[in-house]
């Protein structure tokens, strides 16, 4: 029987991250690419970045998990795109994919279902993305908002930590994509991993949000908050919901 995350297995999680140091590969947002790759390493991952078409296969086959953001899209980035999960599929890799604002655009739309036919460990977005998105197969479920809502096959769980400053900070989300890539890298269960990730970043946001003035400090705080965060943080703070359908 599968396993429900809880606030045990987020802390152990994150340790496993910090001792192992998994390597992320981020196909990313082209504004959000720093924050996302200082989010990484804060939490204890290796990100790496190049959508350089001669360096993403070579990229792909040394890291431990991919991360797709479709948030800055053209022609030159989806075939880059392309090649990355292929490469991430043949040698067993997992990867997530954030359709980002695919409810504003059919192209970007068909992308992103058309990446979801190759069948991502994680699909990740806010509620007008995943009401346009359609089936998604056996990937994991996450809907982002107040509460982020993740579901598989058998288990559904919200967790509801973070702070309303982590909407007026552009990237937080992203970053929160390549955490999930991070302990992906450590946990094959992807519920788990998941969980785990989300609830500490949410948690962090919330130590960030006790030394910030606003937005932009807060900004740094949850960086100095993803480096620090610790069992007993989470084993206090951590609001870990499982429902029923």
């Amino acid at each position: 029987m599968a396993s429900f995350p809880t606030a045990n297995s987020a802390a152990e999680l994150l340790s496993r991250v910090r001792q192992r140091r998994p390597r992320v590969h981020c196909l990313m947002n082209t504004v959000v690419q720093k924050f996302t790759a200082d989010g990484i390493t804060a939490v204890g991952g290796i990100p790496s970045m190049t959508s350089s078409e001669e360096e993403i296969e070579s990229f792909v086959s040394k890291v431990d998990a991919l991360t797709v953001n479709l948030g800055t899209l053209d022609a030159a980035r989806r075939k880059v795109i392309r090649i990355a999960v292929e490469v991430a599929n043949a040698e067993g890799k997992p990867w997530i994919v954030d359709p980002v604002h695919c409810d504003y655009s059919p192209s970007r739309l068909m992308f992103a279902q058309e990446l979801i036919t190759l069948h991502p460990t994680i699909v990740r977005g806010n509620a007008a993305e995943m009401a346009v998105i359609g089936d998604i197969g056996k990937a994991l479920r996450i809907q982002t908002g107040p509460e982020d809502e993740l579901k598989d096959d058998g288990r559904k769980i919200n967790i509801v930590n973070g702070h309303p400053w982590m909407a007026k900070v552009t990237g937080t989300g992203c970053l929160s994509g390549g955490v999930i890539a991070a302990f992906m890298a450590v946990e094959p269960d992807a519920m788990l991993a998941a969980a785990a990730a989300l609830t500490v970043t949410g948690v962090s946001a919330q130590l960030a949000a006790r030394h910030a003035r606003g937005p932009g400090t807060f900004e740094a705080a949850f960086l100095d908050a993803l480096d620090t965060v610790n069992t007993n943080d989470i084993l206090s703070l951590a609001r870990i919901e499982h429902n029923e359908d």
